[in-house]
Formats: structure tokens, C-alpha cells, sequence
């Protein structure tokens, strides 16, 4: 048997107590971020980005769940990739009269910026949006690569 989230007697539940604590945190972070500027109520959303190295690129994934790819810009400019979008909220027809008793999911503008280290080719950034993860790809320059490089010795033999 699974929990219910709300029930229609007065007592109270585990539940109650657990859902005003997390109404409470929500409180004093959209209270934080409004003083940052942000605006009262707020509701600051960011994706979670994973950032990798190989030998020939530097791989970003970031987890974009229920967002078009047209809501979705990747730029580089000055040795900056900077990834922004908008998570729109989705909009019920014909559903005005019902109310939420939860409401979790984060909607809204965002935007992460990663400075580049020189040894990307700017130039040849690719990105590709799949099953809601974009997946951007940064080639290294071909001098950055590492190579191997020949020892000559002293007497004219090769190593």
C-alpha cells in the first residue's frame, strides 16, 4: 500500500509535517534569492551538468527533462560555452477549476557558463539533443594533442 500525500480528515500525518518542513525550506530559499536580486518568489532552477576530458575533447551533458531543443542555446564567445534556455511551464486546458496539492517541478530561465581552457577549437563545438540531455562536444586543438616526440642522441642515432 502506498502513502496518500493528503487525506480528508483533520489529523495530522507524517506527511503534513513532512511537506510544510520542505513549504518551509522553499520559503527562505525564494526570501535568499530575492535579496540577490532575483525577485521575490523566484523559483531558481538549474540543470545538473556533468563535465568530462578526453585525449581529442571535453564532453558537457547536461540533463534538460521537458524542455523543446528550440527552448535550448549553446554559445561560445571569448572562451566562454555558456548553455541557456527556458523550462516553460505546461499549461492544462480546460483543467481551471482543479488545484495542486503538490507543486515541485521547477520552471523558469537558466543559464550555465564554463570558462574553456585555451587548448578548444572554438570553432568546431557540436551539440546534439538527446532523450532530454544535450550533449556538447569541444574539440581540442591539434598542437594541445598530445604527441610523442623523438629523442635524438648525441652521437646521431634515433631513439
Amino acid at each position: 500500500m502506498y502513502p496518500t500525500l493528503w487525506r480528508s480528515s483533520t489529523a495530522p500525518s507524517i506527511w503534513d509535517e513532512l511537506f510544510s518542513t520542505r513549504r518551509e525550506f522553499d520559503r527562505l530559499f525564494d526570501r535568499f534569492f530575492g535579496q540577490l536580486g532575483l525577485g521575490q518568489g523566484t523559483q531558481v532552477w538549474m540543470p545538473v551538468v556533468d563535465v568530462r576530458e578526453t585525449a581529442d575533447e571535453i564532453q558537457v551533458s547536461a540533463e534538460l527533462p521537458g524542455i523543446a531543443p528550440e527552448d535550448v542555446s549553446v554559445t561560445v564567445e571569448n572562451g566562454v560555452l555558456t548553455i541557456s534556455g527556458e523550462k516553460k511551464q505546461e499549461v492544462v486546458e480546460g483543467k481551471e477549476d482543479a488545484n495542486y496539492h503538490v507543486f515541485e517541478r521547477r520552471y523558469g530561465r537558466f543559464e550555465r557558463s564554463f570558462t574553456l581552457p585555451r587548448t578548444v577549437d572554438a570553432e568546431k563545438v557540436k551539440a546534439r539533443f538527446q532523450n532530454g540531455v544535450l550533449h556538447v562536444h569541444l574539440p581540442k586543438l591539434q598542437e594541445a594533442k598530445p604527441r610523442r616526440v623523438q629523442i635524438e642522441v648525441a652521437n646521431g642515432n634515433r631513439k
